[in-house]
This record gives C-alpha cells, structure tokens and sequence, in this order.
C-alpha cells in the first residue's frame, strides 16, 4: 500500500515502524517499560540495550510501579533510524468501561504530540495504540485517533512545531479500517 496523505501534515502507511526516519517514534508499550511483544518488542530489539537500560533508570526512579495507562515517556533510540522513543500505555480494552477505554486512548495521542511538541519534534511516526492484543476496537479507535489530531494539531503551539504524523499500520487491513473510519479534514477513503 502507498503512503495515503490525509491532510498535509498527516499521513497513513503500512510498514515497519522501527524503520521510520523521524524525530520520534511511539511505542506503544506495556506498562513495565521493559519490552514485550508486538510494536514494543520489535522497538526494543530493533534500538538495542539503550533503550533497555533507559527504560530500566525510568523504573527505578520515576515509575517504579509502572507507566501509568494514558501517559507519555521518551528515551533515546538507540540503534533505530529515529534518535528518540516516545512511550505510551494504551488501555487493555476489556479491563474497562468502554467510555474509560476510549477516554484513556485519547489521552496517549494526547500526551505524545504533547510531549513531542515540548521537545521540539517535527515528526513523528505511530503505530495503532492497543488495538492487538489489548483488543481496543479498530473502528472506534480511527475515530478517537482521528479526534484527538484534528484536535492538538489545530492548537497554535503543536500545530506550528509538528510538521508530520506517520501513522504506520502493520497490516494493510488495518490501514484500510483506519481510513474507512477516521475523520481528519473531511477525507475520502479511495
């Protein structure tokens, strides 16, 4: 699938996320910080032990009983084409009310272009926050995501730093859910 604009500062692709050249990318981990499966584990073997070890001082200092669920954290990236990971924990979709689920998937978009912004970065590559195995609905997430960019990238102080969001999708499936679903700038999905 070729990358599909959506409007000029966000874009839809399918690919390999810890390929992504750009400022940032977001890892879309679990709360102990320290690896796992999917999106988390494929970052963390691709950017070697700094990131580990970041992670690990983040534990013993600032989270020691985990990133909370919502929030944002960033560590070098190691051995990845881009130099910084932002880290967020998205909701297990079953362990809450869906109005909980929704409300704390919102807030990991918001706090990593928050935190991107306050850095300073002009792109940012994305992947689906905890619509695999934490089994939020792909359909209502396109729609949360596609809320919370409209929202922050309208806002004078991200929307002038921010110059790009990849959003990149691992399966094509799921790029063609997201675009069937979301509603950023009044798009048409082809």
């Amino acid at each position: 699938m070729e990358p599909v604009r959506l409007t000029a500062r966000v874009s839809v692709e399918c690919g390999d996320l810890t390929k992504a050249s750009v400022d940032a990318l977001v890892n879309a981990a679990n709360s102990t910080l320290l690896g796992g499966g999917g999106v988390d584990g494929a970052i963390h073997r691709a950017g070697g032990p700094v990131i580990q070890s970041a992670c690990q001082r983040l534990r013993q200092t600032r989270y020691p009983n985990g990133l909370p669920t919502g929030e944002a954290v960033i560590t070098p990236g190691g051995r990845l084409s881009a130099p910084w990971v932002i880290h967020t924990v998205g909701p297990v979709y079953h362990e809450h009310k869906p109005s909980d689920a929704a409300r704390l998937l919102a807030n990991c978009y918001r706090s990593v272009i928050d935190l991107a912004a306050s850095r300073g970065f002009h792109s940012l590559a994305i992947p689906a926050i905890s619509t695999g195995v934490f089994g939020f609905p792909r359909e209502q997430a396109a729609e949360i995501v596609s809320s919370v960019l409209q929202e922050r990238l309208a806002r004078e102080e991200v929307g002038r730093i921010i110059q790009l969001i990849r959003l990149i999708f691992f399966t094509e499936s799921d790029a063609h859910v997201f675009l069937s679903h979301q509603h950023l700038a009044q798009f048409t999905p082809p």
